[in-house]
């Protein structure tokens, strides 16, 4: 070993010991007669004192070896802040390891820190910083606290296949070219959702995975091309069981990693719930802005728009911002309004309850009696405001959403603290994609409907049928998501089939799971947890870069290795591809 202890290690009883210590020069401060170094590795950071005559040309960042004496600090120079503040070697000898042959393009713990972009080309240098090492150390912490805790509950970390059949029923797959069947491809994996339900149909029982998944679509601060979950599958189980599990591991994660306490159970909110009162499928409920219907309030407005909406089985939903009346301005009102247009909407009604009266807002002299009543209904209290929308109930719900959430990320960040975690139960089975005019699976096509909705609407609205799903929602941001499975063959049939997929699609897509559902499969469900998702809100992080080692960019682009990257004409000529087009 280079080195006897690491630089995070030493303490007041190590004094009069002779040590070696090795890591990246962090800061120097030349006083003259004697020079300090404060010595940096991922543990900590000790302060190194060089006297005079062992002094030597050296750069920060350069990686050195002291070899020395630990010594107690004077008093008065203790340094609080530093778990090794109370010592400093003393250094006898020191050996320059390696040393940087050009300018840094930023040093690690020096403000202001560059630009992303900059940081993500010189990733290493990023990740020398404290901030950032212990992001990687506390997604390590938690990687290894699912494990312990899946594989003490009887689940078995098995791994699937990487290159394996295109089923685009989703996301877009990734490609990969076979150079041994010219013309085939093979996809990377999504999820590895077939091969665990098939793990299911062989009796392992109970299987977990941290997994590489991949999806071609366009990102965002919480998305990346390729990412890690954590997979589970159980059989013999009811949507009881899985939830049970998983508020079981997370309860353990969050205690064992953060000292946090979870509830002891998780509230459960309908996806109906969820959109009627906050016009979200994950909403943050930290911020309130609970959703109100009004509607009855306004069914004798005398104003024409009003009439017309209600007439044709519209709403009035709104909800109250606590104190917001000296925030409320023209500005801020306009801004509101754009968003419910953009909804489909014609805007917003508002109003400010000051002084006891409602004194400013949206068609206040037509709406006056209204809004008095609204003032009543939703208990108001001096400096509160009131935002409205009147429309067809979903478009409310989704533009009221958008509104409530823009008013929460600019205003109220203060209340975004601690853990707000549920289950959202009840999701639609299907959804309309209006570029394909069909419907397709919410979740996805494997997930057991409510049988007693799919037999009362399979043959007339099939956005009414009910899944057997559920997420795992937290602060705001969906973590998990899963469902109890469809184990029989023939209903794993209709749906693909309700679908509008041919025979010839199901077989070529499905046809091996089909027929491993035709040797006898178990009743069987699971979740996948996003892993980066889940460590970026532990230790808040606001996009899920930071707990990446190595991040893609919003466009897809590896800035470290410059991936994706052209490949020459032998290899395309092995794989039997030539490019035809580009931008």
């Amino acid at each position: 070993m280079l080195r006897t202890h690491t630089c995070g290690e030493l303490r007041l009883t190590d004094a009069g010991k002779r040590v070696i210590l090795a890591g990246w020069v962090d800061r120097i401060r030349d006083l003259g007669g004697v020079t300090f170094i404060m010595l940096r590795d991922r543990y900590g950071q000790t302060q190194i004192v060089v006297p005079q005559g062992l002094s030597i040309p050296i750069r920060r960042e350069a990686v050195i070896k002291v070899e020395g004496i630990v010594k107690e600090r004077p008093k008065e120079n203790v340094n609080k802040e530093l778990e090794t503040g109370e010592i400093e070697v003393f250094a006898e000898k020191i050996e320059v390891l390696s040393s940087p042959t050009k300018e840094l393009p930023f040093y690690p713990n020096e403000e202001p820190l560059p630009a992303e972009e900059v940081r993500l080309k010189y990733r290493y240098i990023d990740l020398r910083r404290k901030e950032m090492m212990e992001k990687l150390l506390l997604r390590h912490a938690v990687t290894l606290s699912v494990r312990n805790y899946l594989s003490k509950h009887g689940f078995v970390e098995v791994e699937t296949p990487f290159l394996t059949k295109s089923t685009p029923e989703g996301a877009r797959d990734f490609l990969v070219p076979c150079r041994l069947k010219p013309g085939t491809f093979y996809a990377l994996p999504q999820s590895p959702q077939l091969f665990k339900q098939i793990l299911m149909v062989s009796g392992l029982d109970r299987y977990f995975q941290i997994v590489r998944c991949f999806r071609d679509e366009d990102l965002r601060a919480d998305r990346q091309p390729e990412f890690t979950q954590i997979d589970i599958e159980m059989s013999f189980v009811t949507r009881e069981d899985v939830l049970e599990v998983v508020e079981g591991m997370l309860k353990h994660v969050f205690k064992e990693v953060l000292k946090v306490d979870l509830p002891e159970k998780f509230d459960r909110l309908s996806y109906d719930e969820c959109m009627n009162f906050y016009g979200s499928d994950k909403p943050d409920r930290r911020i309130g802005m609970k959703f109100v219907d009004l509607t009855n309030i306004f069914l004798k407005s005398e104003l024409q728009f009003l009439q017309t909406i209600l007439s044709s089985n519209g709403v009035v939903k709104g909800f109250v911002v606590n104190g917001f009346a000296h925030n409320m301005s023209r500005k801020l009102a306009d801004q509101l309004e754009e968003i419910a247009k953009t909804k489909g909407l014609g805007g917003i009604l508002w109003f400010s309850f000051e002084g006891n009266k409602v004194a400013r807002g949206s068609l206040l002299k037509h709406l006056e009696n209204e809004y008095n009543l609204v003032v009543k209904e939703l208990n108001m209290k001096e400096q509160d405001v009131c935002i409205m929308c009147a429309g067809q109930l979903s478009l409310v719900n989704e533009a009221l959403g958008e509104v409530r959430k823009t008013i929460g990320d600019l205003y109220f960040s203060h209340l975004k603290k601690g853990f707000d975690i549920f289950w959202v139960l009840d999701f639609p089975m299907f959804e309309w994609n209006e570029e394909e005019k069909r419907f397709v699976a919410q979740h996805h096509p494997f997930t057991m409907p409510n049988l007693e909705d799919l037999e009362k609407y399979a043959d007339k609205d099939l956005s009414k049928i009910r899944a057997q799903s559920y997420d795992i929602v937290i602060n705001g941001f969906e973590v998990g998501s899963g469902s109890i499975r469809i184990h029989d063959a023939e209903l794993q049939k209709k749906v693909f089939q309700l679908m509008r997929l041919s025979e010839d699609e199901i077989k070529l897509k499905f046809g091996f799971l089909l027929e491993a559902f035709q040797y006898g499969t178990p009743p069987h469900g699971g979740i996948a947890l996003g892993l980066d998702r889940l460590v970026a809100i532990m230790c808040g992080a606001s996009s899920i870069r930071d707990v990446i080692a190595f991040p893609k960019t919003s466009s897809g682009t590896c800035l470290l290795t410059g991936a994706p990257d052209v490949v020459s004409e032998k290899q395309l000529k092995e794989l039997k591809i030539k490019i035809v087009g580009g931008d």
